[in-house]
């Protein structure tokens, strides 16, 4: 569990931005379990940890604001993963790597028009202060890389456009390559986690094209979803990697035969069904 000591001398300075117009403090979570022989490469499950989105600066509207607790959800996802992996003896080595902050508005929040270099040195152009997931995924997927791994996963509540895309029922999933991307698909559909695969066309990068650092933070309304899973691309470097925009069916708004209304959990068996299938990390079928 880092501190904010800690991720300063690390130089994550994306999550740091977000978190700094907070009165909570952050924390940068690292989980490890430890089910197969040491030195076998793990999997590496990322997710979004924001414990209360306002939005910042540029405030999100009073209605529904009090929904915003549920922008955790994909942080909550690695975590109950982990735990899940744990109590089913899983014969493998994952890691879940969770930033976690709180995103406020205050006299010390960032503010659009600020200039963030991230811990891999990338500059960022902040837009809107309510693109705040991106950011710590951001540097968080840089720290996963760090750690010698083969795949990663991303899981996050990212874009209200990704809910428009496809509604509360299903997840988009945005990554590459194509292969890695269907291997997940196939894993959230075993769970029960409907997904669907969009795109990632390079046409989409102008979107996020910046004439003072090396990208802005935000590509607009059109193609938003996209935008954001290239923007969290740039910190995937060469490795297979799946981003999961839940944002659309983490809280379920209405009560259902399968499932009470609130958290629904989602990302939870898709990323378990996913680490159990060991052939998926070393050999893609």
């Amino acid at each position: 569990m880092l501190d904010r000591k800690q991720i300063e001398k690390i130089g994550m300075g994306s999550f740091l931005a977000v978190a700094q117009g907070s009165a909570e403090p952050p924390r940068f979570i690292v989980a490890r379990y430890q089910g197969a022989a040491k030195g076998e490469a793990p999997v590496v499950l990322v997710g979004k940890g924001i414990t209360f989105d306002t939005g910042g600066i540029s405030i999100k509207p009073s209605d529904n604001m009090d929904k915003m607790k549920d922008d955790m959800s994909g942080g909550a996802a690695v975590l109950c993963a982990m735990a899940a992996l744990s109590r089913l003896r899983a014969p493998i080595a994952c890691i879940g790597v969770i930033p976690a902050t709180e995103n406020m508005p205050g006299g010390r929040a960032m503010k659009p028009g600020d200039i963030l270099t991230s811990a891999e040195g990338k500059t960022v152009e902040v837009l809107n202060t309510d693109a705040e997931g991106r950011l710590i995924l951001g540097d968080a997927l840089w720290y996963a890389r760090t750690l010698g791994v083969t795949h990663l996963v991303d899981v996050a509540t990212l874009t209200g456009a990704c809910v428009v895309a496809l509604g509360r029922t299903t997840s988009g999933l945005f990554g590459r390559p194509a292969e890695w991307v269907e291997q997940v698909r196939r894993a959230s559909e075993r769970a029960g986690d409907r997904s669907w695969p969009m795109p990632l066309f390079d046409d989409y990068k102008d979107l996020l094209k910046s004439e003072i650092a090396d990208f802005t933070n935000t590509g607009g309304r059109a193609g938003g979803a996209i935008s954001a899973a290239l923007f969290i691309k740039e910190f995937a470097g060469e490795l297979p990697w799946v981003h999961m925009d839940i944002a659309g069916t983490a809280w379920a708004e209405e009560t259902k035969p399968y499932q009470p209304k609130g958290a629904t959990g989602v990302g939870v068996r898709t990323l378990v069904e996913l680490a159990l299938d060991v052939d998926a990390w070393g050999n893609l079928k």
